[in-house]
């Protein structure tokens, strides 16, 4: 394993992002506590921080809808410490314009050279959706995680999306489709969907021990977790994929084969997590997954990411969050943010722990550092 160094956010500025019209704050390098009753801007903070990491939220693909209310713009500005070196990163709209997104106020060409570079992991209580919802979702996380590691990779997702989204064009002519056009697209599309489906099964391989190891470390019981990744490439290559299901692409006017029909089963002693998990075993299994996906990245960069737990000490008593915040504040993890509705509860937990930290107040959208 890579010696581990820390990716620290030193300062982080709002202007008109979301519910937030103005803050500037200096951040601790340890942990940062954001208190505030539901609504006020907690996860806005951290949504910001992730734009940062990915230059986009974490939960909203359409840009302009974090522009606050009626106001032209909304920027967001980081001031980094990476691999002994300060960084500085800009991220800007404009109602109407393309969003500007600058390292050392060198603007990038391609939004994807950024991605994997400031790595973040958020925990959220909508990571629920990675169990309750369809395969996209769950497809979006694996992409995710292996997309901040190789870059490869998200090049070939990337062209893959590009074509497959022209290849349904294609399928979806009123008059009779271009079987001819239809033919160029399998040809370009065919050594992606290798390409794309190799790299996904062997990150499943060294994927599936970090899951497990961090299952152990904070489950309670002593159920048995995996991960299954489906596929229609398991069983044929691309190539008579695409010959078999031409016929039936045509009926439906999409095309209904490919690595985008790929997905992760969630397996609880053997049977799906979904149906036999109880809600406790659910979020036990989607917290160890999220710790998977921090120690992955941190191995494969040697880069410790950015912790962002928002609102996951709900409905936990004090011993419960005591043991949560002892293991996010150990040598394995690096800077941690979280946010709580409860003034006093991780803050008490926290200096009987003796873990430094700063405290943040925000009400609508104001932050106030709490001295």
């Amino acid at each position: 394993m890579p010696e581990m160094n820390q990716l620290q956010l030193d300062k982080i500025a709002l202007v008109n992002f979301k519910n937030c019209r103005e803050a500037s704050i200096n951040l601790h390098p340890t942990t940062n506590c954001i208190i505030g009753a539901n609504g006020q801007g907690k996860t806005n903070l951290l949504d910001a921080i992730h734009y940062l990491s990915f230059c986009k939220s974490y939960f909203n693909p359409i840009d302009t809808q974090h522009i606050h209310f009626d106001e032209p713009f909304f920027l967001v500005q980081g001031y980094f410490s990476r691999m002994g070196e300060q960084e500085d990163l800009y991220c800007g709209l404009k109602r109407a314009s393309r969003k500007q997104f600058k390292r050392n106020k060198k603007e990038y060409s391609r939004l994807a050279e950024h991605v994997g570079l400031f790595p973040v992991v958020m925990i959220t209580p909508y990571d629920a959706a990675l169990i309750l919802d369809g395969s996209e979702v769950r497809r979006r996380f694996v992409d995710m995680v292996i997309s901040q590691t190789d870059k490869q990779y998200l090049d070939a997702l990337i062209r893959y999306n590009k074509i497959l989204q022209q290849r349904n064009t294609c399928l979806k002519q009123a008059h009779a489709v271009n079987t001819d056009l239809l033919e160029a697209f399998d040809v370009q599309l065919i050594p992606l969907n290798r390409r794309i489906h190799e790299t996904r099964a062997a990150f499943m391989k060294e994927f599936l021990p970090f899951f497990s190891e961090s299952y152990k470390q904070i489950a309670q019981g002593a159920e048995e977790v995996g991960l299954n990744y489906t596929s229609q490439l398991h069983e044929t290559n691309a190539e008579n994929l695409y010959k078999k299901s031409r016929q039936k692409d045509l009926a439906a006017r999409h095309s209904t084969a490919g690595i985008h029909k790929d997905d992760l089963e969630f397996l609880m002693n053997g049977h799906p997590l979904k149906k036999f998990g109880s809600q406790g075993q659910q979020k036990t299994f989607l917290l160890a997954l999220k710790f998977a996906q921090y120690h992955y990245t941190a191995a494969k960069t040697g880069l410790l990411p950015i912790l962002l737990l928002d609102d996951i000490f709900d409905k936990l008593d004090s011993t419960r969050v005591s043991s949560m915040l002892q293991l996010v504040n150990s040598e394995r993890f690096g800077q941690v943010f979280l946010t709580d509705t409860d003034a006093s509860k991780a803050p008490e937990i926290l200096n009987a722990l003796q873990v430094e930290h700063k405290i943040f107040d925000i009400t609508q959208g104001n932050i106030i550092e709490r001295t």
